[in-house]
């Protein structure tokens, strides 16, 4: 059986290969000096953030990243 910890450390591995957003987000990590174990673990928290507020808000993963990555709202 997988673990919710194993299973969101495989969703951020594939995030970090596949999402634009989690993927800018663990290179500026690496740029700014962070071993990749903690910015790997820093997407596992901020993909989890990401999820919880997709559901407490009804709302779909596009609705929350266009709002991250759009600067003019």
């Amino acid at each position: 059986m997988c673990g919710g910890r194993a299973s969101l450390y495989m969703g951020a591995l594939t995030a970090r290969r596949c999402n634009p957003v989690i993927r800018e987000f663990y290179q500026r990590l690496l740029a700014a000096g962070k071993p990749k174990k903690v910015a790997l673990t820093a997407c596992m928290r901020k993909l989890l953030v990401t999820l919880n507020s997709i559901l407490k808000h009804r709302s779909s993963w596009y609705d929350v990243t266009l709002k991250v990555t759009d600067n003019s709202a």
